[in-house]
C-alpha cells in the first residue's frame, strides 16, 4: 500500500492507495483519527481480501463547525456547534474529489465515491448522503445521531446513496449525559427510517461491544468493509 501526505485546498490529506481501483473512499478527521489511520486502512484490505481502493483522509479545522450542519447548543463541555459543514461539503465535492481523481487519471471522475467517519464525522458522512447523491456508500461508525433536530430531518428527507452502514458501541447509549443518551433509540429510529426508504438499496446496523472509544480504526475499517464488499 502507498501512503502519501498533502493539502488540498487548505486541508493536510493522508492518502492510501492500494491496488488499482476507481473507487475513492472520503474520510474527515481530526489528530486522534489520523493517530490510527494506518490502522484502519490495514483493516479495510484485510476485511476485504485485497480490493482495490483509494482512501483519503483530510483534516478537519474545527471539529464542532466544520462537521455539523446547523448550530446547536453544547451537549458536553462549553462548545457548541456552528452549522459548517455545507463548506465542509463543497470542499468534498469541489475540491478534493476533483484532484484525487485527476492525480489518478480519471478524467475528474471516480467509477465509485464512498464517504464515510467516526463520531461526528460518521454523522457528517450521513448528513452529506442526504444532501448530495454523488456518494454510492456511506460508512458512518458510531455516528453522532444523538444531533439535535437530526431524526426530525431524516424523517422528511430521503437518502440520497445506494448503501449505508452505521454501527454503534453497545455501552455508548449507557451514559448519564441527557442527549447523548438518546443514541441508542436515533440510531435504531435511523435505521427504521433507512429500511423504509425507496432511495436506499442495502443497510446495515451492526453493534460493537464497549462504549464510544474503543477501537475506532476498527470500528471504521469495518463501514469501509462492509461497502467495499457490496
Amino acid at each position: 500500500m502507498q501512503k502519501e501526505i498533502k493539502t488540498i485546498g487548505g486541508h493536510e490529506c493522508f492518502i492510501y492507495d492500494h491496488g488499482s481501483s476507481g473507487t475513492l473512499l472520503i474520510q474527515p478527521v481530526d489528530d486522534h483519527d489520523i493517530e490510527v489511520l494506518n490502522s484502519e486502512a490495514e483493516e479495510i484490505v484485510r476485511l476485504t481480501g485485497g480490493t482495490g481502493f483509494t482512501l483519503a483522509a483530510f483534516k478537519v479545522h474545527d471539529w464542532n463547525r466544520d462537521l455539523s450542519p446547523w448550530e446547536a447548543p453544547p451537549v458536553f463541555g462549553s462548545e457548541g456547534f456552528a452549522g459548517g459543514a455545507e463548506e465542509t461539503l463543497r470542499y468534498v465535492t469541489d475540491e478534493l474529489i476533483p484532484e484525487l481523481a485527476a492525480d489518478r487519471d480519471t478524467a475528474g471522475k471516480a467509477a465509485r465515491l464512498l464517504i464515510g467517519g467516526y463520531s461526528l464525522a460518521g454523522f457528517f458522512a450521513l448528513w452529506a448522503a442526504y444532501r448530495t447523491d454523488i456518494f454510492s456508500g456511506v460508512a458512518a461508525a458510531s455516528p453522532s445521531v444523538w444531533f439535535p433536530g437530526w431524526i426530525g430531518y431524516a424523517e422528511e428527507h430521503s437518502v440520497l446513496a445506494d448503501k449505508v452502514y452505521l454501527s454503534l458501541g453497545d455501552k455508548e447509549e449507557k451514559t448519564r449525559n441527557p442527549v447523548m443518551r438518546t443514541v441508542g433509540d436515533c440510531i435504531r429510529r435511523q435505521l427504521e427510517l433507512l429500511q423504509a426508504d425507496p432511495g436506499c438499496n442495502g443497510c446495515k446496523l451492526e453493534m460493537n461491544q464497549g462504549n464510544h472509544f474503543k477501537e475506532p480504526d476498527i470500528r471504521t475499517a469495518k463501514g469501509f468493509a462492509w461497502l467495499l464488499n457490496h
